[in-house]
């Protein structure tokens, strides 16, 4: 292994253990025998598997010299971007920390301003309307349409109670 290969060794190593840490996650999933042979653990393991092959790949790549030096894009990069990387953190745990109190439509949409800063945008208040639109559609899809029931927030219950139906 060479020298400069260490950070394409540690990316192997982490898509690695993302697929194995997935894979746990799939097996726990509780699954009832109403599903015959597709329920609801396909997509994840179908997922995990394949960042734990990816993962190998990256690792095994590593492990005969890396990939990133030989890449001209790697290169040509430029130093990072900390504070986009702080938007988009920021806006993961923002989502995290909000979804429960504020509801998935809030929740989604401070995620999708703060990620749209992180890539250059300096309209929040259009990026708001934007997001918002998009996670009340969305929303309300697996609400009506596919009746899933994924909890109503303060906006989403709001809407509903203005449409005149129940709130659960």
């Amino acid at each position: 292994m060479k020298p400069g290969a260490l950070p394409d060794l540690a990316v192997g190593l982490a898509v690695t253990a993302l697929g194995v840490l997935g894979a746990w996650l799939t097996w726990v999933i509780p699954v009832t025998p109403v599903y015959a042979v597709v329920g609801p653990k396909l997509v994840p393991a179908v997922i995990a598997a394949a960042l734990f092959v990816l993962g190998l790949m990256l690792t095994a790549a590593a492990l005969r010299g890396g990939w990133s030096a030989d890449l001209p894009e790697v290169a040509e990069a430029g130093p990072r971007n900390l504070p986009a990387l702080g938007w988009l953190l920021g806006g993961m745990l923002l989502n995290l920390v909000l979804i429960e109190p504020l509801g998935f439509s809030i929740a989604a949409a401070l995620q999708f301003v703060c990620t749209a800063r992180a890539f250059g945008s300096r309209a929040p208040l259009r990026d708001a309307v934007i997001a918002l639109t998009v996670s009340l559609t969305a929303f309300f899809l697996f609400v009506e349409a596919l009746g899933v029931n994924i909890g109503a927030g303060l906006l989403e219950g709001a809407i509903l109670r203005a449409l005149g139906q129940e709130v659960s």
